[in-house]
């Protein structure tokens, strides 16, 4: 870590000022983060990322019974 001497009050309330700002948005980043996990997990949107994977499954198992009823 860097350390900075400062000259006056001045500097240092700025300097807090921007760390209180920094660590602020730090903690809106994790809540967002948090929100946005949750709502991956959500059952319905689990389902709806494995849709496109279901009906390929379900064509290929329907494709493999009809080629037998053809052999």
């Amino acid at each position: 870590m860097i350390q900075t001497q400062y000259t006056s009050f001045n500097e240092i309330d700025r300097d807090l000022k921007v760390l209180k700002l920094q660590r602020q948005i730090e903690e809106e980043k994790v809540k967002l983060a948090i929100h946005n996990t949750k709502e991956e997990l959500y059952p319905t949107n689990i389902l709806n990322g494995l849709a496109p994977l279901i009906q390929k499954v379900a064509i290929t198992l329907i494709a493999k019974k009809i080629l037998k009823k053809l052999d």
